[in-house]
């Protein structure tokens, strides 16, 4: 049996079998090259581990993921909300748009889907139902609305990529801001015409005074993105330094200003940030595993030649990509998806002269979509555990906003200058 086989035929009935998707990795790769004839010394697996994290620009990682805790225990989300529904709240789906706009802001904050979803999730969910929204359909908003989370920067995944490919991390971080704003527009769009085949209710209109107060208090918010982008993209400082930078802006804006962010509660937050940049750094080391086997066995260089077979076209070439990542995007972790196929796709697009940077904002807003469809659904499963909806209807529902993002995602794809517009 070729080694190929034993490595993907392992991996994917360790998935199935729910183990956790760096472990199957790993298990799957130590697998193969104790059992089959690969030429691989077990000693490599080992430097390979470490190497995969041995990089500067991964230190941004750890850092943007501290930040996002900080601020989402700081009272941040809610303001946000506030801000949002001050100027948007009187219309028809109001508080739906408003919704959309807060997971657009934190999204900037906190560079992750899963965590956009928590944070606002736990507000948003109860507010809207409270106005009169059903809470299916708040649910699944706020679910599709994190999938913002990886696209506006700064993103995790788009840190991974740009290391991956050897491309800038500033470029790519600029790249996703038009897309992730598309994907916010395409859901307001769903979110009012839903709202008003239901009639939800609306809110009275804000006053001047009112808005200007709720801009007040959560300007330091605001700013944050400001900051960040604007010092990455003036040379001010590296999207690793960016996320020191995010990490200090957000404890003294949490805790020393808004004073929403108490010192008993700064252990529970490293120790959950602690744990979500281990998992995110195991997947990191594993895949990379993973992918030398992959070049080991020269599957890259077969799957290359198997599309190139299919089209040289590059028009068809992308819808392909987009199916194969939507597909990918299914069942397998962003991270450990980034890392493994980029060595593989990158070379074919560059090819057939596809810009890196807009080719990676293609696979991230692939991969994005893919924390809304099960059976993986990273943000299903979040927003399901904060209304108490079964997953199963949830999933359903979910429906209407996939087709939206999908649509959108083919705009992005197919209209580089949206992505390209600063280079």
């Amino acid at each position: 049996m070729s080694p190929s086989i034993i490595l993907f035929g392992t991996l994917i009935i360790l998935l199935l079998l729910s183990v956790p998707v760096g472990f199957a990795l790993l298990i799957a790769s130590l697998f193969t090259v104790l059992v089959s004839d690969i030429s691989m010394p077990i000693n490599l697996i080992t430097q390979v581990l470490i190497t995969a994290n041995d990089s500067f620009p991964l230190m941004a990682i750890p850092f943007f993921i501290l930040a996002g805790a900080l601020m989402g225990k700081g009272g941040i989300s809610e303001r946000l909300f506030k801000i949002a529904s001050s100027f948007v709240g009187h219309f028809q789906g109001g508080f739906a748009i408003a919704a959309i706009l807060t997971a657009m802001f934190f999204s900037a904050i906190s560079g992750s889907g899963p965590a956009t979803v928590a944070a606002i999730g736990t507000i948003m969910i109860p507010a809207m139902v409270s106005r009169g929204y059903s809470r299916i359909f708040s649910t699944a908003l706020i679910a599709a609305a994190g999938t913002i989370g990886i696209v506006i920067p700064p993103s995790i995944p788009l840190v991974v990529y740009g290391v991956s490919a050897n491309v800038s991390i500033g470029d790519l971080f600029i790249a996703g801001i038009v897309p992730g704003i598309m994907m916010g527009l395409s859901l307001i769009i769903w979110a009012v015409f839903h709202s008003k085949k239901h009639n939800f209710s609306v809110s009275e209109k804000s006053s001047w005074k009112e808005r200007l107060k709720m801009l007040n208090q959560g300007k330091g918010a605001i700013l944050m993105p400001v900051i960040i982008l604007g010092g990455i993209y003036g040379g001010v400082f590296t999207p690793t330094e960016a996320g020191v930078v995010a990490v200090v802006y957000a404890f003294v804006l949490s805790g020393l200003i808004y004073k929403e962010l108490k010192w008993t509660e700064m252990f529970s937050v490293i120790y959950k940030g602690s744990l979500t940049t281990g998992s995110i750094m195991i997947i990191v080391a594993a895949a990379a595993v993973f992918g030398r086997i992959l070049a080991l066995e020269q599957i890259p260089n077969q799957i290359a030649t198997t599309i190139m077979g299919i089209t040289e076209n590059p028009i068809i070439f992308l819808l392909l990509i987009n199916v194969l990542l939507l597909i990918v995007g299914t069942f397998m972790e962003t991270i450990a998806a980034v890392i493994i196929l980029t060595p593989i796709l990158l070379p074919l697009a560059t090819g057939l002269g596809i810009d890196p940077i807009h080719f990676g904002i293609i696979m991230i807003v692939n991969l994005s979509v893919g924390f809304i469809t099960p059976p993986l659904g990273l943000n299903l499963f979040v927003a399901s555990s904060i209304s108490k909806l079964k997953i199963e209807r949830l999933s359903i529902a979910i429906i209407p906003p996939f087709i939206i993002l999908v649509i959108t995602l083919l705009l992005i794809t197919y209209i580089p200058s949206l992505s390209l517009f600063h280079i």
